[in-house]
């Protein structure tokens, strides 16, 4: 797989960003101020995830998805890895990426990538989405925040 960033020449894949964030405004105002990279395989797009720095010290990963026929390849961890790492390169201290309560894969992912569970927005989804989302049988209620500590404080 080529992970690269996305150029100003290339479609924005929205269908794809969609599948993990059902919200277009939302994802349309992260894509605006955020960095969208792309995962290729023989020139089709397999995956993206879009970075949005919150401060000088933090970058979230604001969404991140894989083609459904390339789920469960660990296409999701290249990518998790190769954002972790563009963190580092850039200096920031923490990367930090959010999930629903009811995304139990990704929850489980996102700890085998190294992130720790650091709080919980209740009701997120609930305010935020017009629309109920359900996902393994699960109302998506509240968001699921992740960190990684990539320095320690005042290093």
């Amino acid at each position: 797989m080529i992970i690269r960033s996305l150029s100003a020449d290339d479609p924005i894949p929205m269908n794809l960003l969609l599948d993990a964030d059902p919200s277009v405004e939302m994802v349309e105002e992260y894509l605006a101020n955020g960095v969208t990279v792309v995962g290729e395989h023989d020139g089709n797009l397999i995956g993206v995830y879009v970075l949005l720095e919150i401060n000088p010290e933090t970058i979230e990963i604001m969404n991140i998805a894989v083609a459904e026929e390339w789920q469960g390849q660990g296409i999701g961890r290249q990518l998790i890895e190769h954002a972790i790492r563009f963190a580092k390169e850039k200096g920031y201290h923490v990367i930090r990426i959010g999930t629903g309560n009811s995304s139990v894969g990704q929850l489980a992912l996102y700890q085998k990538c190294g992130f720790r569970l650091v709080g919980i927005e209740t009701d997120f989804f609930v305010i935020h989405y017009p629309e109920p989302i359900f996902e393994n049988g699960i109302q998506c209620r509240d968001k699921i925040r992740l960190e990684i500590q990539l320095r320690e404080e005042g290093k």
